[in-house]
């Protein structure tokens, strides 16, 4: 058996209890075949080309899986749906979304699965998790590590830290 990549999936809520939608969606992931090998702290988070909506909570969880990158999506869609996700508004609120940002270093360009995640260099909310578990990673298609990306990035909106621990946050 072949040695699992390295896997980034990111998470987001900004509906209901943000903090338990990401936990059960984690859960539920590693029920479906991802083992969750780290995960970065919860962040708060503005949201990005969106119509007007709540801020979300943001993480990225490392890990392993023998799920191909089609099978790894149609479990992120499939616990996405179970914890209430609807698509009724492009780029709206939701309770749970999961993204594969990326696969080992798997390319991806189709209509339904691109990869690494096409965005993910111009988003924020995903560079500073994914750079706090695995600052020195090299975006496959880009060459650069995530630190790099995260220092050149276009996006200005806030992410920020949250303690849960003491309370502090959403």
């Amino acid at each position: 058996m072949h040695e699992s990549p390295d896997v980034f999936i990111g998470l987001g809520s900004n509906l209901g209890d943000r903090h338990a939608l990401l936990a059960q969606g984690l859960a539920r992931l590693q029920e479906a075949g991802f083992g969750v090998t780290r995960e970065s702290g919860r962040y708060l988070t503005e949201p990005v080309d969106a119509p007007p909506q709540g801020w979300f909570v943001n993480a990225v969880a490392a890990g392993r899986t023998s799920l191909t990158p089609e099978e790894l999506l149609a479990a992120c869609l499939d616990v996405e749906q179970a914890l209430g996700r609807e698509r009724t508004v492009h780029h709206g609120p939701r309770t749970l979304d999961l993204d594969i940002l990326i696969y080992g270093e798997e390319l991806r360009d189709g209509p339904e699965l691109a990869l690494p995640h096409p965005r993910l260099h111009e988003r924020r909310f995903v560079l500073v998790p994914l750079c706090e578990l695995a600052p020195e990673l090299r975006h496959p298609r880009l060459g650069a590590t995530m630190r790099e990306l995260l220092e050149r990035c276009p996006d200005r909106s806030r992410v920020v830290r949250l303690d849960l621990e003491s309370g502090a946050g959403a």
